[in-house]
């Protein structure tokens, strides 16, 4: 039996308040702003972004077989007379519209998880935990903005029991729109860290950005929130002045309503013994790292206070696994043996570097491995950027990297903070850096790639790839031919 249909056009139509040009189909089946990947069936919302505009792509989104696409009456001329369009004063703010009217139908548990660091991690973490117990819908890779989150929330199935929304931001007040479209039942704030400083200033000002997730909550709803950090009480402050019904903690404090009794860190994995919300548990987790194991302490908080099932959802995280870019291992074919890369190139901050260097510190090396960090530039630190970067040096020590590759202006002030012995080689920018990483791994290395997206890692990542691709995947391509 084939799924039910997203929206009916009517009911698009009429949230968004459109007018309708061409055959329209009774119904859609999901939603796009990528004309690349629209599919059958589906409605192409023509968005404009920074850098493209959609009303470029709607022909080519049509050509592929998209049903109907969604566009600004101020362009509606340059399409056919007959092409199939809803056509709305502005995309983005009908995309708004329907994202309001899909939470207005869903009956279900209503999850939003925002912080500094770990909310890509703690969102992935609820979609496998509370699926479990029934259909979860969650936003697609890192949909947290003005567009990703209305987007994911429009997507959202009549079907589905539980839903999980990550909210992010830049600057003061661009969480505040996005949780009150939401209106979670349950918010989670995962920490506080110097992140996007260069706009906010100080810690206080980033918790206070933070904390206008409160702002959306339902209703007799609830806040988690990290017990560990300075800014507990602050956060704490601000949940109560919004009006949140119940304040729920997790953490290692002795007062933590979802407490870490103990924790095992593996170089693949993790277990965990911890108590929530009254209950004594112990589970594993599938993807190593510290940081890891107190953010599960508040996805578990969260299952219980969303009335799912508690015991199935610890089972679950035994299943979950680092994504693509977020610390996903990758096993290579030097010359002289395997190594291993650990892909966390999609972003970077100190909080999010220290933890991966953490993970490297616990990695299972080779005869004769190394581990060894190729670090980026961390970006939007403002004024203490370069003393940031400098600080990282004394997690390198204590997780006994051996060699640090660094590139961007920033990292250099790392570099030269670096023991001598421990240089592993810098570059102006990621491009000239890959020449210096890629002879330098060996047989038994494992490779930890980071910096924020403006740093340009993952290319890195891709090239150690090419250099070095595995045995099996050889041999699959030729049996294939």
């Amino acid at each position: 039996m084939s799924a039910p249909a997203l929206w009916t056009t009517d009911a698009m139509a009429t949230a968004m308040r459109a007018q309708r040009q061409g055959a329209l189909p009774q119904a859609i089946a999901g939603l796009s702003i990528d004309s690349r990947s629209v599919g059958p069936g589906e409605a192409f919302f023509a968005i404009t972004g920074d850098n493209r505009d959609g009303h470029d792509f709607v022909t080519q989104a049509l050509a592929a077989k998209a049903a109907l696409a969604v566009v600004a009456a101020d362009r509606r001329a340059q399409f056919p007379a007959d092409a199939p369009l809803l056509i709305v004063p502005d995309v983005l703010a009908a995309l708004r519209a329907l994202a309001g009217a899909a939470r207005a139908r869903f009956q279900g548990k209503v999850i939003g998880v925002t912080g500094s660091v770990g909310k890509t991690g703690t969102k992935e973490a609820l979609r496998l935990a509370l699926s479990k117990d029934g259909e979860t819908h969650a936003s697609l890779a890192s949909y947290n903005n003005h567009w990703g989150v209305p987007l994911s929330l429009a997507r959202c199935p009549t079907t589905a029991r539980y839903a999980v929304f990550e909210m992010g931001m830049n600057h003061e007040g661009e969480i505040k729109p996005l949780t009150r479209l939401v209106r979670p039942h349950i918010a989670i704030i995962t920490t506080i860290a110097p992140v996007h400083l260069e706009f906010l200033g100080t810690l206080t000002k980033i918790a206070d950005a933070k904390a206008e997730i409160f702002f959306g909550i339902e209703p007799g709803g609830a806040a988690i929130l990290n017990h560990d950090i300075a800014q507990f009480n602050h956060l704490k402050r601000r949940a109560k002045e919004a009006g949140v019904a119940r304040i729920v903690s997790f953490g290692e404090h002795r007062n933590a309503d979802a407490r870490l009794i103990k924790c095992v860190l593996h170089a693949r994995w993790s277990t965990v013994e911890a108590q929530i919300l009254g209950a004594d548990l112990t589970y594993k987790i599938g993807a190593p790292g510290r940081h890891l194991v107190g953010n599960s302490l508040a996805v578990l908080a969260a299952v219980e206070l969303a009335g799912a099932d508690l015991a199935l959802a610890a089972l679950a995280l035994a299943e979950l696994n680092p994504v693509s870019g977020r610390g996903a291992p990758i096993e290579i074919e030097t010359p002289s043996g395997s190594a291993l890369v650990i892909d966390d190139s999609y972003n970077a901050n100190p909080a999010s570097v220290a933890a991966a260097l953490a993970v490297l510190g616990h990695a299972a090396l080779g005869p004769r491995g190394r581990r060894i960090a190729v670090l980026g530039d961390m970006l939007e630190l403002g004024r203490k950027g370069r003393a940031l970067h400098r600080d990282l040096a004394e997690p390198v020590v204590a997780n006994a990297v051996d060699l640090v590759f660094c590139c961007g202006p920033l990292m250099h002030s790392l570099w030269q903070a670096l023991p001598a012995n421990r240089r592993g080689g810098y570059a102006e920018d990621s491009a000239a850096l890959e020449a210096q990483v890629l002879p330098a791994i060996h047989a038994g290395d494992v490779v930890m790639v980071k910096g924020s997206l403006g740093s340009r890692m993952a290319p890195i990542v891709k090239a150690l790839q090419r250099a070095y691709p595995r045995h099996d995947s050889l041999e699959d391509a030729a049996v294939q031919g």
